[in-house]
């Protein structure tokens, strides 16, 4: 029997991941800043494709780091 969790993005009915909201996007890295996987985050293919790009985008501009010490 699979353990699956539900997506964070579509209970809550959260339409767009802002690459601005930091806070939601520093939950779904790991301490060492690398992005963490569909399986164990839970969310749905294309949230985490949404995820994927806003934290990209977060990194390119600064507001989260690529690599913490």
């Amino acid at each position: 029997m699979k353990n699956t969790k539900q997506c964070h993005f579509c209970t809550n009915n959260i339409k767009d991941i802002n690459y601005k909201n930091t806070e939601v996007l520093k939950r779904f890295t790991d301490p060492f800043s690398r992005i963490i996987p569909k399986a164990q985050t839970g969310a749905c293919a294309k949230h985490q494709r949404k995820l994927a790009e806003a934290i990209k985008q977060s990194r390119f501009l600064a507001l989260i780091p690529f690599v913490t010490r």
